[in-house]
């Protein structure tokens, strides 16, 4: 595909700077705004979406296969979508969990975890947790599930596997995680003074607030597993981290992947040029969201052995 021009990236990234401004906003009305960004996207055509329960947990299959049959899951992928701990939803992430299911071959399931700040934390990680241990308890194997997410969602996803590490459970397959944050505590990134100009949606206040809202009023130190780089990341399944060049979260993937391989772990870094946090959402308009997330679906059949 031809990448996209550089007139048309400036355009949608002065966009993306005018209306993701989060200073002074509510929750409930940064939930409304990108619930109605998330409207103007194109969605993808003849998918299946369906309401899941997991013992009170909600949740949406999503399945957009070649062909598909919306009973087969014998193999998914677990998404847990971003927001800053504070919006996000199945409605919004349907179209993207729709082209990844199309890219993989396989149904995703999305998760409405629990919200800050009426749940702060540890509500979130407790509900990202939860759902896997669901679907073990369903007969999915481990072997045949695969995590995915998003910003926070991909850091939730990261330390849904360390936790289930340390408590000796039974890990995913592997795991694709795009724009994590590898350390929501700190914010200690170079790439948050070097990107601060360029990233359109993202900047260390932001992050800021996320913790805040995320923590509430909890008293102490902040949970060292909200610092995943400041932990043991040894023992993981095979990972790929996607992040833009663009974004003041690149250090963290960069990061991340350096001591994921440092502690013997399997991990693929991809770095897209002129992009920014979780271009991905954007496929409708962007040959590179479209590129990225073909990659996540050969990432995913490549694990599979598809």
């Amino acid at each position: 595909m031809m990448p996209s021009s550089i007139e048309m990236l400036n355009a949608i990234k002065n966009h993306l700077k005018q209306n993701s401004q989060t200073a002074g906003k509510t929750a409930m009305q940064i939930r409304l705004e990108l619930a109605e960004s998330a409207k103007r996207l194109q969605q993808l055509p003849d998918i299946s979406a369906e309401k899941a329960d997991m013992n009170g947990l909600q949740g949406e299959w999503v399945n957009a296969c070649k062909d598909h049959n919306p009973e087969d899951r014998r193999k998914v992928i677990l998404y847990f979508h971003g927001g800053g701990f504070i919006s996000g939803s199945c409605e919004v992430y349907r179209d993207l969990a729709a082209r990844i299911s199309a890219a993989s071959g396989a149904p995703v399931l999305t998760v409405e975890y629990r919200l800050a700040p009426e749940h702060v934390y540890p509500a979130a990680n407790d509900d990202c947790y939860s759902a896997y241990c669901r679907l073990l308890e369903t007969g999915l194997q481990p072997e045949n599930i695969i995590l995915g997410g998003d910003s926070v969602g991909a850091t939730l996803a990261l330390m849904t596997m360390i936790t289930l590490r340390e408590s000796g459970g039974r890990l995913p397959a592997a795991a694709f995680l795009l724009s994590p944050h590898g350390d929501l505590v700190h914010l200690d990134g170079e790439s948050y003074d070097s990107k601060a100009e360029l990233d359109p949606t993202g900047s260390r206040e932001g992050n800021r607030r996320i913790l805040r809202d995320y923590l509430g009023g909890y008293a102490g130190e902040p949970p060292a597993l909200l610092s995943p780089l400041k932990l043991c990341l040894h023992g993981l399944p095979p990972l790929l981290i996607q992040a833009g060049d663009q974004e003041v979260l690149l250090s963290d993937a960069e990061r991340l992947a350096e001591r994921i391989r440092a502690e013997g772990g399997e991990v693929t870094l991809e770095i897209w040029e002129n992009m920014w946090s979780v271009f991905q959402m954007m496929s409708d308009m962007l040959p590179e969201a479209q590129e990225a997330i073909g990659s996540m679906g050969s990432f995913v059949r490549k694990m599979w052995k598809l």
